[in-house]
């Protein structure tokens, strides 16, 4: 595995991840203060149909590309890195054209019989337009990840976030009312247009960088499709089950919390201030290893055709142990000064007590997402989905029977219940394909220093005037990052993040 490339690749895709997350949480929060929490809410239940096009679009061409161009470059075979990106967008313009049309002409029926409020049938409409530009977009992103080109990858990423809120904030500008289906229309419009402009941006980077790798070994095209079709097809087969669950999750909530008392626009709001406000909070800090989750997959990849198994289980230990440190943090942070993030950033000290509340699940959420990654990288992407599948089911099930009795605090016992679930059967699967083993003792120091820390943190700032603004939130996370990074160096706490 080159270590070096690693690094710093996973440097620049954070630090970029990291302003386009800011950027997101800051669009968030204009959004709600816009639309409000019901708005918030009703685009929610959109944007989770949208999601379920896309993933048809898409139908795991995304895994497929990566995979299929880190196995022939591992295999040194670079000659039919372009057939497989010829493959691979055929296969992604079929799905992408077919999930624009049906979404585009099913939209009223989704709307008025699926979603229960014909108010989402534009945006849903807006939605489809970008179908094929999402799955084509996809393959262009999946190709760059698989040459650990980070750099070109990040340009549609970047290209995409900043046209869309550019665009979805200069149309609900235009508009002077405030009507909720224009303006879940309008936040539509914001992300197809980021979709568009981000695909045309990776065509020419794709056209630009295919200049200079012409020639090279070649194998079998031939074996290319099938190959292709033997990753995307189970993949998207699996995807397909586990978003058509998390959608029918998104619409039983709203119709959960109204079964448990609530009225129709208290049940939006709620739903929308877990989702769009909350969420956006707590899986903000996740940026620093998300982009590591996503590059380690062809890292992973071509040790494995090389069949360097113990530098594979080098990293994942190594890994695991970061992301469980760093996680640990976040959790005492968010926990002590939830309630200021919740006023600051959205005037609501609700969502604040449900950041609160959700701040322990942050190291096994954390966690779970890096061994997604490492699993996804070793072959295994079909086992995650699996596990994904039977966790969405019994999520599901939970919040029919939950919800109506224990309203929103039933759904936090609900993603507690289903973090855990996954995230140990994924370890599971971890420690049988690799030597993977954690230490205890690490574990229960970190986190013995990030409650220290929090609460150092939290008596300093109190003793001086207490949280007053975002600044003061800021002043609050860099004190208490000092006391964390110091107190283990302090103690000598065996950690690769030191």
């Amino acid at each position: 595995m080159q270590g070096k490339r690693l690094f710093v690749n996973s440097v620049l895709m954070t630090a970029v991840s990291l302003l386009l997350r800011s950027l997101g949480l800051w669009f968030q929060v204009a959004l709600s203060r816009r639309m409000g929490a019901a708005g918030i809410g009703l685009y929610t239940l959109a944007a989770s149909v949208g999601s379920l096009a896309a993933t048809f679009a898409i139908s795991g061409i995304r895994f497929a590309a990566t995979r299929l161009v880190s196995e022939e470059m591992g295999r040194g075979r670079m000659g039919d890195v372009a057939r497989v990106v010829r493959r691979c967008l055929v296969y992604a313009s079929v799905f992408g054209i077919v999930a624009s049309l049906v979404l585009f002409t099913c939209a009223d029926a989704v709307a008025g019989r699926f979603l229960g409020d014909v108010r989402t049938a534009l945006a849903l409409r807006v939605l489809a337009i970008g179908m094929p530009f999402i799955s084509a977009g996809a393959v262009l992103g999946g190709y760059f990840t698989g040459i650990c080109k980070v750099g070109r990858a990040l340009v549609g990423t970047v290209t995409e976030e900043v046209t869309r809120v550019f665009v979805a904030i200069s149309l609900l500008k235009l508009i002077t009312t405030s009507n909720p289906e224009l303006m879940c229309a309008c936040v539509a419009a914001g992300g197809e247009s980021g979709e568009v402009v981000s695909f045309f941006a990776l065509l020419v980077l794709y056209i630009l960088d295919r200049r200079r790798r012409r020639g090279g070994a070649r194998g079998e095209g031939r074996e290319l499709t099938g190959r292709m079709l033997s990753i995307s097809l189970p993949l998207a087969a699996t995807a397909y089950a586990r978003v058509v669950l998390n959608t029918v999750q998104h619409l039983l909530i709203p119709s959960g919390l109204r079964r448990s008392g609530a009225s129709a626009e208290a049940a939006l709001a709620g739903y929308g201030m877990i989702q769009g406000m909350v969420f956006p909070v707590i899986t903000f800090p996740m940026v620093l290893f998300a982009s590591v989750s996503e590059l380690i997959v062809p890292e992973l990849t071509e040790e494995q055709v090389q069949g360097n198994l113990a530098r594979i289980s080098g990293a994942a230990n190594a890994l695991l142990r970061l992301t469980f440190f760093f996680s640990a943090a976040v959790a005492a942070f968010l926990l002590c000064f939830s309630r200021e993030l919740g006023v600051q950033l959205y005037k609501s000290p609700e969502a604040g007590r449900f950041i609160g509340l959700l701040a322990p699940l942050m190291p096994v959420m954390y966690m779970d997402n890096i061994t997604d990654g490492m699993l996804r990288g070793l072959g295994e992407h079909i086992y995650s989905m699996r596990v994904n599948i039977i966790d969405s089911l019994l999520s599901t099930a939970l919040i029919w029977f939950l919800l109506p009795v224990y309203g929103l605090y039933g759904y936090i016992a609900i993603l507690y219940a289903s973090e855990i679930f996954n995230f140990t059967l994924s370890l599971w699967r971890l420690t049988r394909a690799t030597s993977v083993s954690q230490s205890l003792r690490s574990m229960l120091l970190s986190l013995l220093l990030a409650a220290f820390a929090a609460l150092a943190a939290r008596f300093l700032v109190d003793i001086t005037g207490g949280v007053n603004g975002v600044m003061g939130l800021v002043a609050g996370g860099t004190v208490f990052a000092a006391i964390y990074i110091i107190s283990a160096a302090l103690t000598k706490h065996k950690n690769p993040a030191l």
